[in-house]
């Protein structure tokens, strides 16, 4: 069977996203425009825009559209945003934030995923102007400073680190928090949160994850 893809993406953004008071226009058009069917296992591809989760292997997994839809808008990126995304995955989220900011830093942890997300960059024609380096950013550490950071996996709490590497008046969304009942946030650079956006659940980053309680 022979799948429509641009249907498919125009009733994600219509059905899915939108409802979930996705409204940005920038990040409708991103979303509506980007073959995220390319992102995905060949095996996965008639699943690309439905609203779950997708294996990319190595226990990792892609985050639901709307999921990606509302942490696009949160962040707010413009134009001459310099962005850095911590857990690269499949390297769709890259290339959306890769159309909306001017450079996109991305690190990955494991080697194979940051490959793969590389290649499928580069086979879909996008993110020229994204830059992927295998990492681990609870290890990792630059100079550098970013106008927005994007957290991909939920942490227990947020590492100061993180937030080290906003410029002043910049932004980090993450998702924090414990199993089952997560919060999507809005941090400023000094570490106050500045906006609770909504709740979820997702797989925490490698080395994020609470200790684990023993209970007598």
């Amino acid at each position: 069977m022979t799948i429509d893809y641009a249907h498919a993406r125009e009733l994600m953004v219509e059905q899915q996203i939108r409802p979930w008071d996705v409204l940005e226009i920038r990040v409708l058009d991103v979303l509506a425009r980007l073959p995220r069917e390319a992102f995905v296992a060949d095996a996965n591809r008639n699943l690309a825009y439905a609203d779950i989760e997708l294996p990319l292997g190595n226990g990792q997994k892609m985050m639901k559209p709307v999921v990606e839809g509302r942490t696009l808008q949160a962040l707010n990126l413009q134009a001459g945003d310099e962005v850095l995304e911590i857990g690269t995955g499949s390297g769709f989220l890259s290339a959306c934030m890769g159309e909306l900011a001017r450079e996109v830093l991305s690190l990955e942890i494991d080697p194979a995923l940051a490959s793969a997300a590389r290649a499928r960059l580069d086979a879909a024609g996008l993110g020229n102007n994204v830059r992927i380096e295998t990492a681990d950013a609870l290890a990792w550490d630059t100079e550098r400073r970013f106008d927005a950071i994007c957290v991909t996996g939920a942490v227990d709490t947020v590492p100061a680190r993180f937030t080290q590497w906003l410029r002043p008046g910049g932004r980090l969304f993450v998702i924090r928090g414990r199993s089952p009942v997560m919060e999507a946030v809005l941090v400023n650079a000094d570490g106050s949160i500045s906006e609770s956006l909504f709740e979820t659940d997702i797989d925490y980053l490698r080395g994020a994850a609470p200790a684990p309680q023993f209970q007598l």
